[in-house]
C-alpha cells in the first residue's frame, strides 16, 4: 500500500470545500478577499491602478511557472520542520503567494488598519475639517449662485464631512460638548435651511444617529449617567434653537416619491420619537401641536401604506397621550373624522401584515386618548364613530377588538351620556352581550379557569358606563336590564364566574402582600404611604380591578330588579357569600375613588353615584 498516495495533498482545484481559492486567482477575487479600503483620493486612485497593473504582469508571469515541483502545488510542502509538517501546509501554491505579497507591497501596509479610537483631539479634527467644509460651500455657492458646476465639487466634500460625523454617536460623553462648545452643532442647524435637499437629509441622519436611544452603545455599561447628561446637552441646545420649527418645515418641502426623501421623512419622524422618549415633557411644544400635528393627520390619510404612514400614525399616538392641549388641538384639526374614516378601510378586512395592523392599533389608540375630554366625545358623536364601533364589532375582524375598547373610552365618565345613548340606539347591546358571553358553550365553560380577556375587560366597562349614565325608567335602561333577565339569568351567571375567578386571582395577590408585609415588620421597616399605595395598585392589577367593576354592575341590576337579587342571592349562598361581599368590594372601591379636579356642578360625579348604590344596598 501506497502510503504516500493516500495522503497526499489534494490539488486546490478539486472538492467542494467553502471559500476556495482557484490555482490562479484574478485580481478581482483577491480584491474580495482583501478587506475594502477606505474611500478613495485622487492619490490612492493612482496606486489602485498600478497595483492592478503589477498583479496582472505578474499573474502572467506566474503561469509559465511550474507549479507541480510538490504535491498539490503547495509551496510549504518541504518547508515544515516537523516529521508530519506536510499535513500542515498553507494550502497555497507559490504562485498564489507570490500574487498576495505583491498586494501587500503594494499597499505598504497590507490589510487597511482599523479607524483611530476616537479622542477629544480627533473629535476637534473631524469638526474642523466639517466646519472648512461649510464655509468653502456657502462661499462658492454665493460666488457663483447660478453656475452649479463651479460649486459642486464642494457640496459633495460636504456630504462627505457630514456622514463622518455619524462615527461621533458611539462616544456622547466625549463627543456632543465637543459639538456644542465648538459651534458645530450650529452650523448643523444652519444646514437644516441648505437649498440642496440631500444635504438636509444628510444632516437630519446625522441628527437622528445623535438622539437615538442606543447612542451609548458603546458606553452604556460604564458612563450611563455622563452618557446621559450628554444627550441632555444635545437635545436641549437642539430644542432651544428652533429644531422642531425646521424639522416640521422640511417634511413639507420632501417628495416622497423619491427614494431619498422617503428615507429623510423617516428620519426627522424618528428624531421627534427620540425627544420625546427622552423627555415627554416636549410633546407640549407649541411648534409640535400647531405644525407637526396637521402633517401627521394629512399623512395616515394617505391611500397606499408605507413606512412612513405608520410611522406618522404611532407619533400621534405618541402626541396624545399624556397631553391635554394637544387633543384639543387634534380635535381643532378635525382628527376624530380623519382617524374614523383611515379605521373604517378595516371595518370587512384585516391588515395585510403586521406593519399595517401596527397601524391600525395606533390610530385606535390615539383616538381612546384623544375621547378623554368632553370635547372630542361630541366630535366623536357627530362624526357617527358608536355607529362605526358596533358595525366594526359585529364584523368580527381584528378591529372588533379595538372598537370594544374605544367605545369603553367613549362612554365612560360623566359626558359620555350621549355616547350611551347613540350605542343603544345603533343595536349595540345584542353585539355587547354576545361579546360577554363568547362564541360557544364550550368558550363559556372555561371562562372560570381563563383571566377574563382584556375585551371582557372593557365589554364590562361599557356595561358599567351604560348603567351610570342610562336615566332610570327610559326605555334604554329597562332596555339593558331586560338582557341580564333573558335565557334564565345567563349573563348574570357569566358575571359571577368571572367573580369567582377574580376573587381566587386576588387571594394569592393578598397572600404576596402580606408576606412582604410581615417581612418588613420584621426587618424593623417603617411602612410608609407611598407603600400602601403601591400595594393597592398590585391589588387592582392582581384581580381586584375586575372585581369591582362585576360588583358595580351586580349591585344595580340586584337593586333594580327582584328577579336579579333573588337568583344573585341564591347563587352567592352556595359560596357562603351575600350582598355584604358586594357592598364590601364597592366600599373599598369608593375610598380609594379621588374626585375629578373639575366637573360641571349639574353633573354627579361616580363617586356620588356609587356612594347612592352603596346606601340602598345596605338598607
Amino acid at each position: 500500500m501506497d502510503i504516500d498516495h493516500l495522503f497526499k495533498a489534494p490539488k486546490l482545484s478539486s472538492g467542494n470545500m467553502k471559500r476556495k481559492m482557484p490555482d490562479n486567482p484574478a485580481p478581482e477575487f483577491l480584491k474580495r478577499m482583501k478587506r475594502q479600503p477606505p474611500s478613495p483620493t485622487p492619490a490612492t486612485s493612482e496606486k489602485r491602478a498600478a497595483r492592478v497593473v503589477t498583479v496582472e504582469d505578474v499573474a502572467e508571469e506566474a503561469e509559465e511557472e511550474d507549479s507541480s515541483f510538490a504535491p498539490g502545488g503547495d509551496a510549504d510542502y518541504f518547508k515544515e520542520d516537523d516529521e508530519e509538517g506536510r499535513f500542515y501546509g498553507g494550502g497555497l501554491t507559490q504562485e498564489q503567494k507570490k500574487i498576495l505579497n505583491i498586494f501587500d507591497s503594494a499597499t505598504g501596509q497590507g490589510i487597511p488598519d482599523e479607524p483611530e479610537e476616537l479622542s477629544v483631539t480627533s473629535v476637534r479634527r473631524m469638526l474642523l475639517k466639517f466646519e472648512r467644509a461649510v464655509n468653502k460651500n456657502t462661499d462658492q455657492r454665493s460666488k457663483y449662485p447660478d453656475d452649479p458646476t463651479k460649486f459642486i465639487d464642494s457640496e459633495a466634500d460636504l456630504d462627505i464631512a457630514i456622514k463622518g460625523l455619524l462615527s461621533l454617536a458611539q462616544h456622547p460623553s466625549l463627543a456632543y460638548s465637543e459639538l456644542v462648545k465648538s459651534g458645530t452643532l450650529t452650523l448643523l442647524i444652519g444646514l437644516l435651511t441648505h437649498e440642496n435637499m440631500d444635504i438636509v437629509i444628510d444632516v437630519v441622519e446625522l441628527i437622528h444617529e445623535l438622539t437615538d436611544e442606543d447612542v451609548d452603545a458603546n458606553e452604556r455599561e460604564e458612563q450611563t449617567d455622563e452618557t446621559e447628561g450628554a444627550v441632555r446637552i444635545l437635545v436641549e441646545f437642539l430644542v432651544e434653537n428652533s429644531i422642531f420649527d425646521l424639522l416640521t418645515d422640511n417634511l413639507k418641502r420632501v417628495n416622497e416619491s423619491e427614494e431619498s426623501d422617503r428615507q429623510g421623512v423617516f428620519h426627522i419622524l424618528g428624531i421627534f420619537e427620540n425627544f420625546l422618549g427622552f423627555n415627554p415633557e416636549l410633546s407640549k411644544s407649541p411648534a409640535l401641536k400647531s405644525n407637526l400635528m396637521p402633517w401627521l393627520l394629512n399623512r395616515v390619510q394617505a391611500k397606499v401604506h408605507d413606512e412612513n404612514r405608520g410611522y406618522a400614525a404611532e407619533l400621534l399616538s405618541i402626541l396624545l397621550q399624556n397631553d391635554m392641549e394637544n387633543r384639543l388641538e387634534f380635535g381643532k384639526n378635525d382628527g376624530v373624522e380623519i382617524i374614523l374614516k383611515a379605521l373604517s378601510q378595516f371595518r370587512r378586512r384585516d391588515p395585510v401584515d403586521p406593519d399595517e395592523t401596527e397601524f391600525m392599533e395606533n390610530l385606535f389608540d390615539a383616538l381612546c386618548s384623544a375621547l378623554s375630554e368632553a370635547p372630542i366625545k361630541r366630535l366623536f358623536l357627530d362624526a357617527e364613530g358608536p355607529d362605526l364601533m358596533v358595525l366594526m364589532m359585529k364584523e368580527k375582524m381584528q378591529s372588533r377588538s379595538r372598537s370594544i375598547k374605544t367605545l369603553d373610552y367613549a362612554m365612560s365618565g360623566p359626558h359620555g351620556f350621549a355616547v350611551c345613548m347613540s350605542f343603544i340606539e345603533a343595536m349595540g347591546l345584542k353585539t355587547l352581550f354576545s361579546a360577554l358571553m363568547g362564541k360557544s358553550q364550550a368558550q363559556k365553560k372555561k371562562t372560570a379557569s381563563a383571566p377574563p380577556s382584556e375585551d371582557t375587560s372593557h365589554v364590562l366597562g361599557i356595561i358599567s358606563s351604560l348603567l351610570t349614565s342610562l336615566p332610570s325608567d327610559t326605555s334604554e335602561r329597562i332596555r339593558l336590564l331586560a338582557k341580564f333577565v333573558e335565557n334564565n339569568y345567563e349573563k348574570v351567571d357569566k358575571l359571577l364566574d368571572i367573580r369567582d375567578f377574580s376573587c381566587a386571582r386576588l387571594k394569592v395577590t393578598d397572600k404576596e402582600i402580606q408576606a412582604d408585609r410581615k417581612q418588613r415588620v420584621e426587618n424593623g421597616e417603617e411602612i410608609a404611604e407611598e407603600e400602601e399605595d403601591t400595594w393597592y395598585l398590585h391589588r387592582l392589577d392582581g384581580g381586584l380591578f375586575t372585581l369591582q367593576t362585576v360588583d358595580y354592575i351586580l349591585g344595580w341590576v340586584t337593586m333594580e330588579d327582584d328577579g336579579i337579587r333573588t337568583h344573585v342571592m341564591q347563587m352567592l349562598s352556595r359560596k357562603n357569600q351575600g350582598l355584604k361581599d358586594i357592598v364590601h368590594t364597592l366600599q373599598i372601591y369608593y375610598d380609594n375613588m379621588e374626585e375629578p379636579e373639575s366637573l360641571d356642578k349639574d353633573l354627579s360625579t361616580h363617586k356620588d353615584i356609587l356612594g347612592e348604590l352603596i346606601k340602598s344596598l345596605s338598607s
